[in-house]
């Protein structure tokens, strides 16, 4: 059944006024237009079921609007979310009323502020946000405090442990806020230390809560830093190591890991430690047991760098042996453990013990404190 003779006389008057985006309310069956000059609001008559309704007016504005009666091709979910959609085409999706074609704008490349403003006000939904933060142009322009304000305020009702570290990564990002809610935020982390992990992922070298370079830090600094100045990098991920800055990192890492609540975290903290130590974003699969790790970064040792640095410095062999352990850490380590339970809380940390002794073995001998 066609739509109603009246609501497909004012979609199409609303379309022909050069609208910008459409927004499409399905409880109240409402189809909201923005224009450069005012909100245009049409109140749907429905001759039909509800659901089959909305799906002709979408298959009428995609008509009008890209040629195709049929809609918005969705079966291309995954592909338009890694941000595969051509920039010429974005301005139009966001009239199409469908909510992944406003996906796919909010993950393309070539997302300007003004697209961004657009699809905010078409869906201004949280997982919006954070992809429109993924764009250096959307943080540094006139949308990104109001996404990461909304984030913020977002939080106390966010379930999924990624998504809050999502959320306060990509808040932490330029100066999107001010040092009392970043401290509020890192406070949050005493009750719910998941929020410590987006921390350690967007602000490692600026913890709010620091501790002092490890003792004898000084006694091996010019020798570590000549070898920096010289392109050794794990020379310089050493001395960062032992610096203020590492040893704070250590000292939250290891306070999340002493308690985490659930796998998620367990995963999302393996995940941080391992890019701060290998300074780069990780393969998405890593090593899944922990022995095989460890003899991984035993050999490593071998290898020039780490051989130019423990010549160097024969004294801090069991400390690159430590970085070059974390820096092979991924969420697949855990893999063994998760994938035969699905406990939480003290029982899960019982059943983890084989993977995370071995680490926290790690961040004693890297914190001077291993006996």
């Amino acid at each position: 059944m066609p739509l109603s003779t009246e609501d497909n006389l004012r979609l199409n008057v609303m379309l022909a006024s050069q609208v910008d985006a459409v927004r499409i309310d399905e409880g109240r069956m409402i189809v909201y237009g923005l224009t450069a000059n005012n909100e245009a609001e049409i109140k749907l008559n429905p001759n039909c079921k509800d659901e089959q309704y909305i799906r002709q007016v979408r298959e009428l504005l995609s008509g009008h609007v890209l040629g195709s009666p049929g809609g918005y091709p969705v079966y291309l979910k995954r592909w338009t979310r890694m941000g595969q959609m051509k920039d010429e085409s974005l301005s139009d999706l966001l009239k199409l009323g469908e909510p992944e074609a406003i996906m796919a704008v909010v993950c393309a490349p070539g997302l300007t502020n003004e697209l961004a403003r657009l699809a905010w006000w078409a869906a201004p939904e949280a997982e919006h946000a954070r992809r429109m933060l993924e764009n250096r142009l959307i943080v540094q322009g006139s949308m990104g405090k109001e996404l990461a304000d909304f984030l913020i305020e977002f939080l106390p009702f966010e379930e999924d442990p990624y998504a809050i570290v999502r959320s306060v990564r990509l808040v932490l990002q330029a100066d999107l806020v001010d040092e009392q809610t970043r401290k509020a935020l890192w406070d949050r982390g005493k009750k719910k230390n998941v929020f410590r992990i987006g921390f350690l992922e967007a602000s490692a070298g600026n913890l709010p809560e620091s501790l002092p370079a490890r003792e004898d830090a000084e006694q091996y600094a010019a020798q570590l830093q000549a070898l920096a100045g010289a392109g050794n990098k794990l020379a310089a991920r050493l001395q960062r190591t032992l610096s203020a800055e590492g040893q704070s990192f250590l000292d939250t890492a290891e306070a999340i890991l002493r308690k985490p609540s659930n796998q998620e975290v367990v995963c999302a903290l393996m995940n941080a430690v391992g890019n701060y130590f290998s300074d780069q974003q990780l393969p998405e699969q890593g090593q899944q047991d922990i022995e095989v790790l460890l003899a991984e970064a035993e050999f490593a040792c071998t290898e020039d760098e780490a051989a130019a640095v423990i010549a160097a410095l024969p004294a801090l062999r069991a400390e690159i042996v430590a970085v070059q352990t974390l820096a092979r850490l991924t969420d697949e380590i855990c893999t063994p453990v998760f994938a035969r339970t699905d406990a939480m809380g003290t029982v899960m940390r019982k059943k983890l013990e084989p993977v995370t002794t071995p680490v926290f073995r790690q961040f004693a001998i890297l914190r001077g404190t291993a006996s």
